[in-house]
């Protein structure tokens, strides 16, 4: 009965449900996920010296359904990310750093490419640029802190605002062909970015209102033809032009509690945040274990640069040199080292739910489980 039941559905319908019951497997083009990527943290927001964006392209037309976040990219990770058949992986620390003067077998980090090329898996970094965006690592690091407002430590500045040149330089001419002379040898001077006229009423007579940007080398040219005509060169002005800062990015992290905590339950809400059986401590002079702590400057990773100089009651990084760490205690501030990378890695899983939601759940995201701070307490 069962049988002749089935012979009566149309094949076509019992293959269009087996077909609905298959998995789909979503995907994005690598150049679109890329441009997504860095959508999510401009790269302008890394550090001149860094190394960010796609390192290892494979030939195109290159799909990813599966993108692999690790903290570094070790060979063991790289082993995982194979396995999990990744087609990109994002590795917060560049695995390409200094120039390959040749790709052979002979260095771990040339056989990350090789091992990456051969298997078409492309490789993205973004180091500091999530050092710098307010949903990034450090602000991540700063919720281990508790309840707390934070402010950058070094602001970043929006490097594509259209100044267009350093300085803007204006005046008003009375219309004449004079002016026109001036405005055609100071368009020739190399750096004037643009140069605006606007019909103005002043002084009773009808006059041309002149604006320009320019470099600070070119500056020195323009005054100097202006300087030609007396009556322009008494009503000029010129303006210094500064990038605007751009709120809650940048480097570092400067926090203030909301409640004053000792040094004792903060080391306890960092173990417990940073999922660390220890730390390293260096009390500052004067402080002991209950001495309480109202301001915090963090930087994950390596903090030597951004904290330095910065007046707080304790200084929270992966790293600092040994003369650096003598140098914040004898000032009284208490220094806490939990090891570079054991700093950025727990951003990871908070990384893998909004870049969900970035990429409308249009590909799977997986952390690496074999990524891990290299250096152990024996």
């Amino acid at each position: 009965m069962q049988l002749s039941c089935l012979k009566q559905i149309p094949r076509h319908f019992l293959s269009v449900q087996s077909w609905v019951r298959l998995p789909l497997r979503a995907f994005m083009d690598l150049k679109v996920l890329v441009s997504s990527l860095n959508e999510y943290a401009l790269l302008s927001l890394a550090e001149s010296w860094d190394n960010v964006g796609l390192l290892v392209e494979p030939s195109p037309p290159h799909t990813v359904s599966t993108l692999f976040l690790t903290n570094d990219l070790t060979e063991e990770v790289m082993e995982e990310a194979l396995q999990k058949k990744a087609d990109l992986i994002l590795s917060y620390h560049p695995p390409i750093f200094q120039p390959l003067k040749r790709i052979t077998w002979k260095t771990w980090k040339e056989r990350l490419v090789i091992r990456a090329l051969e298997n078409r898996v492309g490789i993205y970094s973004p180091h500091t640029a999530y050092d710098a965006i307010p949903h990034g690592v450090n602000n991540w690091l700063a919720k281990g802190l508790g309840s707390c407002t934070s402010v950058p430590l070094q602001q970043a500045v929006a490097l594509d605002y259209p100044t267009d040149g350093s300085y803007r330089v204006e005046f008003n001419a009375s219309s004449s062909e004079n002016l026109e002379a001036v405005l055609s040898s100071v368009r020739a001077v190399p750096g004037v970015a643009f140069i605006t006229t606007l019909p103005v009423r002043a002084e009773d007579e009808e006059q041309t209102r002149v604006s320009l940007n320019c470099t600070q080398q070119a500056l020195v040219q323009v005054i100097a033809l202006l300087s030609q005509n007396s009556l322009l060169y008494r009503k000029t002005e010129v303006i210094s032009l500064q990038k605007p800062l751009l709120e809650d990015t940048g480097m570092g992290r400067l926090c203030m509690l909301k409640e004053p905590v000792s040094i004792s339950v903060l080391i306890e809400r960092l173990k417990s945040h940073l999922r660390l059986s220890h730390v390293r401590l260096a009390l500052g002079t004067g402080k002991s274990l209950e001495s309480q702590v109202k301001v915090v400057a963090l930087c994950a990773g390596s903090g030597n640069s951004v904290l330095r100089g910065t007046e707080s009651d304790l200084y929270l990084t992966g790293e600092m040199s040994h003369h650096d760490v003598l140098d914040a205690v004898s000032k009284g501030i208490t220094v806490i080292l939990c090891e570079h990378s054991n700093t950025e890695r727990g951003f990871l899983l908070e990384l893998q739910q909004t870049l969900a939601v970035h990429l409308e759940d249009k590909i799977h995201i997986i952390v690496s489980e074999r990524d891990r701070d290299p250096l152990q307490v024996a």
